[in-house]
């Protein structure tokens, strides 16, 4: 079932949802997923776009609830789909494609009603050079890193080493701006999802992107903590608080904050630890 509970500044897993096929949307909604875009941007070929336009509209009229990737700010269907979407109840957020500067925030802000959270897709190589401001924008709910259009753009490979720099440059703006960690491009095969997962963590991203619904339990699980963080992160903070508090060197205090983040994680996430795990480890 999908864990609505899960509040998209910390959603693992966001589903793209294909606008042009309506018969998918019950499927994403009763997914694992945290988080369903529609997407009207690239996942629609331009003469359909009228349509899946109509369709998406309809369904988050009826009591359902997601956001939409809209198409970028350059394109010409851009502000027909912010036209379209104004107003419309069950739109929780836009997905910003190609967002390459912040005025392609501040224009999308200012025709959506006040408040309307924007997730910025960085997937060029101007994006990534206009990053810090992007994640400064007033409206920028949190960034998400558009990896095929990225490697299309700078005719970057397929090896992690050749996007490192610019996943990196995504987190650090993010942390700089006070964002929620960013969400990372989608892993096509489920063959190599759980080494994207574990990169895309490493990275210290908290989100991913996936094109399928049946990848969701795996990204949810691989950006959660593991239960043997969750039984490190409790013996920890017990061993700390039975100390008094005493510090007995400078790792502490930072492994104390690691320890409390992974507790909140381990709280918004529902993960729950039985007492033997807790006592079966050593702290």
């Amino acid at each position: 079932m999908p864990r609505t509970d899960v509040s998209p500044a910390i959603a693992r897993s966001w589903l793209l949802v294909p606008a042009s096929k309506p018969e998918l949307f019950e499927i994403a909604q009763a997914s694992a997923a945290d988080a369903i875009i529609i997407d009207i941007e690239d996942a629609v070929a331009a003469k359909d776009k009228v349509q899946a336009r109509q369709d998406t509209v309809e369904w988050l009229s009826t009591g359902h609830h997601a956001w939409v990737r809209i198409n970028d700010a350059a394109s010409d269907f851009w502000s027909t789909d912010l036209a379209a979407l104004e107003g419309t109840p069950g739109l929780e957020g836009v997905m910003l494609a190609k967002t390459e500067s912040a005025s392609h925030v501040n224009d999308t802000a200012d025709r959506l009603p006040e408040g309307m959270r924007i997730l910025a897709l960085v997937e060029t190589a101007r994006g990534v050079l206009h990053v810090e401001q992007i994640a400064n924008a007033p409206s920028t709910f949190r960034l998400a890193f558009g990896t095929g259009d990225f490697k299309r753009d700078t005719a970057t490979g397929d090896d992690p080493i050749a996007l490192a720099y610019a996943r990196s440059q995504l987190v650090i703006a993010s942390r700089a701006a006070r964002l929620p960690a960013p969400i990372d491009g989608p892993t096509l095969s489920m063959e190599g999802l759980e080494a994207g997962t574990r990169l895309a963590k490493e990275m210290g991203m908290s989100g991913k992107l996936l094109l399928t619904h049946e990848q969701a339990p795996m990204i949810n699980a691989g950006l959660a903590p593991s239960p043997d963080e969750v039984a490190w992160a409790h013996g920890f903070v017990r061993a700390f608080e039975e100390s008094g508090g005493k510090i007995t060197d400078g790792s502490d205090l930072p492994r104390l904050a690691r320890a409390q983040k992974i507790q909140a994680q381990a709280r918004d996430f529902g993960i729950e630890i039985d007492a033997q795990r807790l006592g079966d480890l050593n702290y």
